[in-house]
C-alpha cells in the first residue's frame, strides 16, 4: 500500500461532503505532477485528506477505491485524469500546517516544500506521524 496526500478547499468538497456521499471521483487537477500521482495510485492505497485555505489542517482519510480514468471534467484533453475515492475515517484530531512545518518529520513532506500542489506521495514514516500526531482514526 501507498499512502498520499488530497488537498481540497472545505467549501468546495469538504471531508464530511465525502463521507455523505460516500464515494466521488477527485477532479479538478491540472498540475502533470499532480496528475503523475493520482496516475501512481493503486486500489487500497489510503490518502490523507487535507483541508486547504479554511482549516489548512489534515480531517481524515480516504481510500482509493479506483484508479486513474479519463476526467468526465475534461473530455477534450484526454491528458486529465481522475481516480476514485471513498472514507476511511476520520482523524481523532485534526493536524495543522503550522505542526506540519515544526514537525521533524513532517516538515520534509511536499505539504510544506511544496505548498501548492495539491496531490503527493507521503511516506509510510509521515503517514505513521500524522496518525499519532492526530491519536489514531476515529469512527466515520
Amino acid at each position: 500500500m501507498q499512502t498520499w496526500l488530497v488537498k481540497s478547499e472545505p467549501d468546495v468538497y469538504s471531508f464530511d461532503q465525502l463521507v455523505t456521499e460516500a464515494r466521488t471521483f477527485w477532479s479538478g487537477v491540472r498540475n502533470a505532477q499532480a496528475r503523475n500521482n493520482l496516475q501512481a495510485m493503486r486500489v487500497g492505497d489510503r490518502a490523507l485528506y487535507y483541508h486547504s485555505n479554511e482549516g489548512k489542517e489534515i480531517v481524515g482519510i480516504a481510500t482509493i477505491v479506483r484508479e486513474a480514468y479519463p476526467d468526465p471534467t475534461c473530455p477534450e484533453d484526454p491528458r486529465w485524469v481522475v481516480v476514485d475515492v471513498a472514507p476511511h475515517a476520520r482523524l481523532a484530531r485534526t493536524v495543522s500546517l503550522a505542526v506540519c512545518k515544526t514537525d521533524p518529520i513532517l516538515c520534509e513532506t511536499a505539504l510544506v516544500r511544496q505548498g501548492r500542489l495539491s496531490v503527493m506521495p507521503i511516506s509510510a514514516e509521515q503517514y505513521a506521524r500524522v496518525l499519532t500526531l492526530a491519536g489514531g482514526e476515529a469512527p466515520l
